[in-house]
């Protein structure tokens, strides 16, 4: 298929070879005479969809026994409310504040826990670097730390999880991992709780995922609704209410092709690390060559993801967007509380899509310099 690249921030591009699959399969799932959105969700025929599902999600971000995998609703957004009313039963929450998202968590959690701590922030950096954990003010006995571990606005990303333990706390790590969930590898000995949105590099909207340590489970405040409650949805195999049966279905496609991908000797998720990387370093390498184009965010926590750059020429903004999506390149438009422009590399992106943004960024400036 000759499609143009999309370049959102979400919801983003699915692979093509999971768009086409579903497409044979929409009327009638593997002879069952049904599609899957006709399908019961306690039904036997969705719930092996579900089941395989958990497990090619467990077995791609290599997720331990002890953690439960819960397919919810509400995107981060929801979680936002959602992981205070599970876990901010010491009252006390550490918030590190590294851009919009952890910003909006911060803002929310302080609905429901008794006092959520900024422990530390990068806003004086204007969101350019991350703060150094050694200086962070963790408050003892927080009932978690949360940390958004890639920032889609902002474009700032923690390349290494931070070592509560070494740092002095004994709080459960929480992370909003939404933006840049399976394109790299998770060290689950220091989270307790990770969260994200499907619809950046997993499937289409509707579909949230939740993967918490056991210990954390049965903890909810008096105030959380049962279909809230992770123990409830845990103890109830994500069906405690009707999930979002098509989006876990699509997600389980996304999970089967990212088990397939392979660079080199690498497979799966570390196949998409590699190939993101290099993805990426092809892309800042443009911007920093460049005369005309500048990323702001410091070197070491540049995000993979989400390329947020500017054109020194601002009064060129709308020719450049114009240019590109005569090329085929679309959704670069940056965030409207940043602006700029913004490219999000998701896993679907292929090589050959950003090797295309490039070009065109090269020609655009050299026609105009």
């Amino acid at each position: 298929m000759n499609r143009p690249y999309n370049f959102s921030a979400g919801p983003a591009a699915i692979p093509v070879e999971v768009l086409q699959q579903a497409a044979a399969q929409m009327l009638d799932w593997n002879g069952s005479g049904m599609g899957v959105m006709e399908m019961s969700h306690r039904g036997k025929e969705f719930i092996s969809i579900c089941e395989q599902a958990e497990a090619d999600l467990r077995e791609l971000l290599a997720i331990p026994s002890n953690f439960k995998i819960l397919f919810m609703q509400g995107g981060g957004l929801a979680e936002n409310a959602i992981v205070p009313m599970n876990l901010s039963r010491a009252g006390v929450v550490d918030f590190v504040v590294t851009g919009s998202w952890s910003q909006k968590s911060l803002k929310e959690a302080r609905k429901y826990a008794s006092e959520a701590n900024t422990a530390a922030s990068g806003e004086a950096s204007g969101f350019c670097t991350l703060p150094d954990p050694a200086a962070w003010n963790l408050s003892r006995g927080a009932s978690y730390v949360h940390i958004c571990s890639n920032e889609t606005i902002h474009g700032v990303e923690f390349q290494e999880l931070p070592d509560l333990k070494a740092l002095g706390s004994d709080a459960p790590l929480v992370i909003d991992f939404s933006s840049h969930v399976a394109s790299r590898s998770v060290d689950w000995s220091r989270v307790g709780l990770a969260f994200g949105g499907a619809q950046k590099n997993l499937g289409p909207a509707g579909l949230t995922l939740v993967v918490v340590r056991e210990d954390l489970l049965g903890h909810a405040l008096p105030i959380c609704p049962s279909a809230f409650d992770y123990k409830t949805v845990a103890d109830n195999q994500s069906m405690y209410n009707t999930p979002p049966t098509w989006s876990i279905y699509i997600a389980g496609l996304t999970f089967q092709w990212l088990k397939r991908q392979a660079e080199g000797t690498l497979t799966g998720v570390a196949a998409m690390e590699a190939r993101n990387a290099a993805k990426a370093a092809l892309l800042y390498n443009a911007i920093d060559s460049s005369g005309l184009y500048v990323n702001k965010v410091a070197v070491p926590c540049r995000s993979r993801m989400n390329v947020p750059f500017f054109l020194r020429d601002e009064s060129r903004n709308e020719a450049f967007l114009a240019g590109a999506k005569e090329r085929g390149l679309l959704q670069l438009k940056g965030h409207k509380s940043v602006g700029g422009m913004r490219a999000s590399i998701y896993n679907a992106m292929p090589m050959e899509g950003v090797q295309a943004l490039v070009d065109y960024m090269r020609e655009f400036e050299q026609r105009r310099a």
